[in-house]
């Protein structure tokens, strides 16, 4: 990450609220950039978005929904932006089965009504559309999935984010070639971090068993997923929204940003290290209905060659970092200062991204 690029950069950054999209307003703003907000209210109570005080670092903040295009086209022109990083999402898998309908306007129109804003207020110049590892269609193999992988969706959320990819595709072709508007897609995995608060995720719902004192519910201890701490896809994000800026449709395209392979790891292998910060935790397994994913990693080496990206954190590392943020909250510690010192310290290691040949 380049903080000459991103001083005084002016970011609109979709989905600011929530969990992913206030670290990457922390890390934006230690990078020195001027940050735009549009997104609704934070979706938990608590929130890394109020703990950290993180609308005290934005130009303007925007509570409105990403499916009201005429609000999102208004908060775009205001915003002036030239970076565009997308975020706002319906982000979990079992709520899109209670709510398909919501999922896919979120997910896919949502997407559209971004898109179309940039298309009608012209003056951006690079478009980040994060979606997720599970816009792939999942064939239950050993092998990490690369970009050029069939996309598909067998739940509402992963078919919405590889409806997300096909809009984010023509709109790339049908209008922004042309005018120098250069999109790209990101992929990422599992992400964990102090700060997050959402239903039927792993981490959380550990932290909440732990609370209330109750034994937690799991639904499938061999699952196999790519966990990694927040802080390395949006690093990725960032250095992806960089070369896209200079390079243009040289990098216009998907990206994964994963962890390394032996980080790809079973739920319960997680739970049992998480838990040693948390002594007598315990766990039992409930079977589910509902479809999932049992197998599913990145290969990120796209990225590895052609940003310089990589991790930079261990698994082990990640769950460190995440077990000592949410201690530090319990203890009412300055959460905006703690938080801000897990990104230094995470940045103190600095990759140079240069994109181009493989």
């Amino acid at each position: 990450m380049n903080p000459d690029f991103w001083r005084g950069k002016r970011v609109f950054l979709t989905g600011h609220t929530g969990f992913k999209g206030s670290w990457l307003c922390m890390l934006l703003r230690s990078l020195g950039a001027t940050i735009h907000g549009y997104a609704l209210a934070p979706p938990t109570t608590p929130s890394l978005f109020v703990e950290a005080g993180v609308d005290s670092m934005l130009a303007s903040h925007t509570l409105a929904d990403i499916r009201d295009l005429a609000a999102l086209t208004d908060a775009l022109v205001r915003a002036n932006p030239e970076v565009v990083l997308h975020l706002a999402a319906q982000p979990l898998v079992r709520y899109s089965y209670r709510e398909p309908v919501e999922t896919f306007a979120v997910n896919v129109m949502g997407t559209v009504n971004l898109l179309e804003a940039v298309r009608q207020h012209g003056g951006v110049r690079t478009i980040v559309n994060v979606t997720t590892d599970k816009c792939y269609e999942n064939r239950e193999w050993v092998w990490p999935y690369r970009e050029n992988e069939a996309i598909g969706g067998h739940d509402p959320y992963s078919a919405s984010k590889g409806c997300a990819e096909l809009v984010t595709a023509a709109y790339r072709t049908a209008f922004f070639a042309a005018s120098g508007v250069s999109v790209a897609t990101a992929r990422a995995g599992n992400v964990i971090g102090g700060g997050d608060w959402a239903d039927d995720r792993l981490i959380p719902d550990f932290l909440r068993a732990i609370d209330r004192g109750v034994e937690l519910v799991i639904r499938s201890p061999r699952a196999t997923r790519p966990w990694q701490h927040v802080l390395e896809p949006l690093s990725g994000y960032l250095m992806l929204a960089e070369q896209l800026f200079g390079q243009g449709a040289e990098c216009a395209e998907g990206w994964n940003f994963g962890p390394s392979q032996e980080d790809a790891k079973p739920v319960e292998w997680l739970l049992r290290e998480f838990a040693k910060a948390f002594p007598g935790m315990s766990w039992r397994t409930e079977s589910s209905t509902l479809h999932e994913a049992h197998a599913l990693s990145l290969d990120s080496s796209k990225a590895h060659h052609r940003l310089g990206w990589r991790p930079r954190w261990s698994l082990q590392t990640a769950l460190v970092r995440t077990a000592s943020w949410h201690k530090a909250w319990r203890n009412s510690e300055d959460m905006a200062a703690f938080t801000q010192a897990q990104i230094e310290l995470y940045k103190q290691s600095g990759l140079e991204a240069v994109c181009g040949a493989a």
